[in-house]
């Protein structure tokens, strides 16, 4: 832990998502605390819907080796779907391509080289040798909205955590792209579905993975100002 307080704002400007970490684990307190702010996370009406598993060691290394199977066998549970169609023709489509691209030449990859990216993309399975992955879990309340969004309330919180400490992680959607096959492994009940994942730990600052950041659209496209003038003003 940092022996001085870090700004939020260069706490939250800092934050990336890290795709190549150091395998050495972190000290159990570490954890403790990063699970210790997460848990101040706000949520509809307090129901704190939030069941998190952290995985590590060998148990972490064979749930790997479960869902490469899983991937190599086309075995897929998707508890909440997810389809780049679904994005559409447009602004949403364009930014998920935009990001896809950045990386891959990050990575050295060019586009018509289909395996080395199945291969990048499977390393996500791998948890990017992270020492550590936590899997959030949910209960699906009427539509899962809700829930899932104090689940992004909840991640928010662990990423910043991990910021503040000097630590990394990545939030990851494929992860729940096998919620049987994890919670099959883990002993997780049905009724709790699987929103995504986090691989974290100490981020390898030399590997290409990590050699990049991806940008944020300006204030102007995301936000709609009504009687509040001067706020987006050029500063």
């Amino acid at each position: 832990m940092p022996t001085t307080a870090i700004p939020f704002t260069d706490l939250a400007r800092s934050r990336r998502s890290v795709r190549k970490f150091l395998p050495a684990p972190l000290p159990p307190s570490d954890i403790r605390d990063v699970l210790e702010d997460a848990q101040t996370a706000p949520s509809n009406c307090n129901t704190q819907p939030w069941t998190v598993h952290i995985v590590s060691g060998a148990k972490q290394d064979a749930l790997s080796k479960e869902l490469l199977r899983a991937d190599e066998e086309g075995r897929f549970s998707y508890d909440f779907t997810f389809d780049y169609a679904d994005f559409g023709e447009g602004t949403y489509l364009d930014r998920a391509h935009h990001h896809a691209a950045t990386l891959y030449e990050a990575l050295g990859i060019p586009r018509s080289d289909r395996a080395a990216r199945k291969a990048a993309a499977r390393e996500n399975l791998n948890f990017y040798g992270a020492p550590h992955v936590a899997f959030l879990f949910m209960p699906a309340f009427g539509d899962a909205v809700r829930a899932a969004g104090d689940i992004g309330m909840y991640a928010q919180n662990f990423l910043l955590s991990l910021t503040a400490r000097g630590l990394d992680g990545i939030p990851q959607t494929m992860l729940g792209f096998y919620a049987d096959t994890v919670r099959e492994f883990l002993g997780v009940p049905e009724e709790l579905k699987l929103l995504f994942g986090i691989s974290f730990g100490t981020a390898d600052q030399a590997a290409p993975a990590n050699g990049f950041r991806m940008g944020r659209v300006p204030l102007e496209q995301s936000v709609v100002l009504h009687e509040t003038p001067g706020v987006l003003d050029a500063q």
